[in-house]
């Protein structure tokens, strides 16, 4: 370990305030379960809590490449919510971009240019011959790709949260993305899948079954590094019922029923093996809630585009059916705010 994380480590210990998070937590825990009464849940922390040393900037490609700088920038963004006495749950992970799992069925990793400051993606494997060779080899080498150092720098966290304990104890160490089972799909793939999906559905379903298989085999390897915590979980910071949070953002290139047919069979078949969660999605998702609010172990939807949405659709299909919304842009709920719709305490205002 370096002597600056050493020195930020020993700081962000220093300022955690365990009452103030305990009370924090309990608040997030009673919106999580549905007991919140107000009309938005905004938290906050009491009072800012400003850095006694100088944190470091750390970009994305420098995170990439050494663990030491990893664990700054995520440990920074925690110590930027002390600061600003933010109401977010303090949160790290393992931010290795989209193509964690595509990367162990060999997808060629996509570093963007230093300047972007933005996470890889990953290059789709190309034809259905490479498809159909994934498919024969099975469920991969869980340290291939991007896998050995997700789950090396969960290790370090591991060790990190035994070193400090008040870290440990209130900073949440959550999930690598893994994605969702289409959007892996789509990532191996390419866009010839929207293609794929009238011309080889069969494979489609091929590919989504090994996709969640591996996905259920990455995740236990790394609940046996990081044990999920019994009855929720902090994502972004944002705490919900449940284990696991979901990516649905190929979903809105989807019709309803191709939805049906695709999607909510394999994020369900991972909701109920993990104990529940979440389900993020981009773009547009109105089109398709009302299957998305049928999944069993869907506690939490995070949307990052309202403005592409219908929101009564959505509140119809989320907060009128006992789901919170988490994350919500205001913008979100604005109009509803203003005619008075009720939001049943279920709606989180980021």
């Amino acid at each position: 370990m370096s002597d600056e994380l050493r020195r930020c480590l020993e700081d962000l210990e220093r300022r955690i305030d365990a009452a103030d998070e305990e009370r924090l937590l309990a608040e997030w825990t009673d919106f999580a379960d549905g007991h919140f009464e107000g009309d938005l849940f905004a938290p906050r922390r009491t009072r800012p809590a400003p850095p006694g040393v100088e944190w470091p900037a750390v970009s994305v490609n420098a995170a990439l490449a050494d663990y030491d700088a990893m664990a700054l920038q995520q440990f920074g963004g925690c110590s930027q919510q002390l600061a600003r006495a933010g109401g977010l749950v303090l949160c790290v992970r393992c931010n290795y971009g989209t193509g964690i799992l595509p990367g162990l069925f060999g997808a060629e990793p996509f570093l963007m240019d230093e300047e972007l400051n933005t996470l890889p993606a990953c290059r789709p494997l190309g034809g259905v011959d490479a498809i159909r060779q994934v498919l024969d080899r099975g469920v991969p080498n869980l340290r291939a790709g991007w896998g050995g150092k997700v789950l090396r720098m969960g290790e370090r966290y591991a060790a990190i949260a035994e070193r400090h304990p008040t870290i440990g104890r209130f900073v949440h160490v959550y999930h690598p993305d893994l994605q969702g089972p289409m959007d892996v799909v789509e990532l191996l793939w390419g866009s010839d899948l929207f293609c794929a999906l009238y011309d080889a559905p069969e494979l489609v379903n091929d590919l989504l079954d090994l996709v969640c298989a591996t996905y259920t085999a990455f995740m236990r390897a790394w609940e046996r590094i990081i044990p999920f915590p019994d009855g929720h979980a902090a994502h972004w910071g944002l705490l919900h019922r449940g284990r696991i949070m979901l990516r649905d953002d190929s979903a809105m290139n989807l019709s309803p029923e191709m939805f049906d047919r695709f999607v909510r069979p394999h994020d369900e078949r991972l909701l109920v093996e993990f104990g529940g969660g979440g389900i993020h999605f981009c773009g547009r998702g109105d089109h398709y809630a009302a299957s998305m609010a049928g999944i069993q172990g869907l506690y939490a939807v995070n949307m990052s585009q309202p403005e592409c949405n219908d929101m009564e659709a959505i509140f119809r299909q989320t907060v009128d059916r006992g789901i919170n919304l988490i994350g919500l842009p205001r913008a979100g709920v604005e109009e509803a705010l203003r005619r008075g719709r009720p939001l049943h305490g279920r709606v989180h205002c980021a």
